[in-house]
């Protein structure tokens, strides 16, 4: 078991928690709830420079994060500022229903607009404060998706395997059929006809009918079909159309 995320009572005497809240009140007094103006009032385009961490500083936080945004719409980082407010516990309950609201009028906006970095973010946020349990549910389960693709994708970048090869030993074994033990009762994953990846896909179509969090998932899967992950090399080796799942 790890360590145990803080109580109510040890965050209160967080030195820490109290010096990232600080100019708090500032930011969110800027926060613009006229959505649909906001979609069409675009940053200045300076080139995006993405941040690593986070200052405690949130004004400065904020303003480094408006370059992740170069050139886009003006309510994407309205999103993000909600975000931090959120994760940094300053009247939180006002500040996710806005954020509720948000992707409520915007989904679809959202959907096409967020790199999948905020579309974790915000499937992490609604995990953490949404009251609505299916909702909860669907979005630990897109969190899990995506952090292990990041980190199997990871693991793969420090061991050099990108230009690693097929083993044909190995692959005729399972074409001949051969169940090949991977940990714990799960098989390796026949490549090339395996219908497990098309039938996740239809459970996935219909979560995404059920509420937002289940339209983030959808939107996620089809994004690791197009990138360089483990799902779109399956798909790259797929030769049969009856179990195809993009």
């Amino acid at each position: 078991m790890g360590r145990k995320d803080k109580s109510k009572f040890e965050k209160w005497f967080s030195l820490t928690r109290h010096q990232r809240r600080f100019g708090a009140k500032h930011l969110s007094k800027h926060i613009n709830v006229d959505f649909k103006h906001q979609k069409k009032q675009f940053i200045v385009d300076d080139g995006i420079i993405y941040t690593y961490g986070s200052p405690k500083n949130i004004e400065e936080h904020s303003n480094a994060l408006k370059n992740e945004f170069s050139g886009q719409s003006e309510l994407c980082h309205t999103h993000a500022k909600l975000i931090i407010l959120i994760r940094r516990e300053f009247e939180t309950k006002k500040h996710f229903t806005i954020f509720e609201n948000l992707w409520h009028e915007e989904t679809k906006f959202l959907l096409k607009s967020l790199n999948t970095r905020w579309l974790l973010s915000a499937i992490n946020t609604f995990a953490d404060c949404s009251n609505n349990d299916a909702i909860i549910g669907l979005s630990v389960a897109c969190s899990c998706l995506l952090i292990t693709i990041e980190i199997q994708e990871s693991e793969r970048f420090i061991i050099n395997s990108k230009n690693n090869k097929d083993d044909k030993e190995k692959t005729d074994r399972l074409n001949n059929e051969e169940r090949i033990m991977l940990f714990d009762g799960i098989s390796t994953f026949k490549f090339g006809t395996s219908d497990t990846i098309r039938n996740m896909r239809w459970r996935i179509d219909k979560a995404a009918k059920i509420n937002v969090a289940g339209k983030i998932l959808l939107e996620v899967f089809k994004r690791l079909q197009k990138f360089d992950t483990i799902y779109k090399r399956a798909k790259d080796r797929h030769t049969r159309d009856k179990t195809g799942w993009w």
